[in-house]
């Protein structure tokens, strides 16, 4: 599977588990919501104070194995380099991770203050690798 294949099934399936390494080199696997941005990269908010969090910080790169609602069924994983964008520059781009995942928001003052409240930040990861590239 190609990477702008892997992006279209994320478009419409953003029910995600993500995968980063934890200091001992073990897996820490997170539920998260998936969106793809107009680049071409995936945007996953967490919070500062998240294990996540912390694992990128030390090694940037994620997998993530996307699903759709039913779960069982069509899936892929991408992979690639994670950025973290932390408040207060995550502000707007936490903006415009809700509107992809969710549209307008009824008071984006309150939506503002709940982000700073939860120390949100936002992470970014560049696809460089998909799948599915074979069935067994």
């Amino acid at each position: 599977m190609d990477i702008p294949t892997a992006l279209d099934f994320v478009r419409g399936n953003g029910r995600a588990v993500l995968a980063t390494r934890r200091g001992d080199g073990e897996p820490q696997l997170s539920p998260v919501l998936a969106v793809v941005d107009d680049a071409g990269r995936l945007l996953v908010s967490t919070r500062e104070t998240a294990v996540k969090t912390r694992n990128l910080r030390r090694h940037p790169r994620a997998s993530l194995c996307v699903f759709t609602e039913r779960f069982f069924g069509p899936w892929v994983q991408l992979a690639g380099p994670v950025e973290i964008i932390s408040l207060p520059a995550a502000m707007e781009p936490l903006v415009e991770y809700y509107r992809l995942a969710a549209g307008e928001h009824e008071d984006w003052d309150a939506y503002r203050e709940a982000m700073e409240h939860e120390q949100r930040c936002l992470l970014v990861i560049t696809p460089d690798e998909a799948g599915p590239t074979v069935s067994g």
